[in-house]
C-alpha cells in the first residue's frame, strides 16, 4: 500500500481540478467557485509559509491575493468610494468644531 501522503496529494489535485471545471462550466455556481480558488491559493500559500517553504508559499499567496482582488473589484470600488465620502465628511465636521 502506498503512503497516505501521496494519496492525499492526489485527492487534493483531483478536487482542485473538479472545482476549476465547475467554475468554468457551472453558470449557477461559477461565481462561488471562482472565489473559492483564490481563497484556497491564499490558504495554501499561508500553509506553505508556515511549513518553511517560504518562496513558493509567498508566490502562491501573492497570486491568490491578486486574483481575489481582481474578482472582488466590483465590490472594492464602491466600498472605497463610500469610505472616502465618510472620511471627507468626518474631516469637515472636525474642522468646523476647531473654529468655534
Amino acid at each position: 500500500m502506498r503512503s497516505s501522503k501521496t494519496n492525499g496529494m492526489s485527492i487534493l489535485l483531483i478536487g482542485l481540478g473538479a472545482l476549476i471545471l465547475l467554475g468554468v462550466f457551472g453558470p449557477l455556481l461559477g461565481w462561488l467557485f471562482s472565489l473559492l480558488i483564490p481563497i484556497l491559493m491564499i490558504g495554501l500559500g499561508y500553509y506553505g509559509i508556515k511549513q518553511g517553504n517560504t518562496l513558493i508559499g509567498w508566490i502562491v499567496l501573492a497570486i491568490g491575493i491578486m486574483s481575489l482582488i481582481g474578482k472582488l473589484s466590483w465590490l472594492i470600488g464602491p466600498l472605497l468610494g463610500i469610505a472616502l465620502i465618510v472620511f471627507g465628511i468626518s474631516r469637515l465636521k472636525r474642522n468646523r468644531h476647531r473654529y468655534y
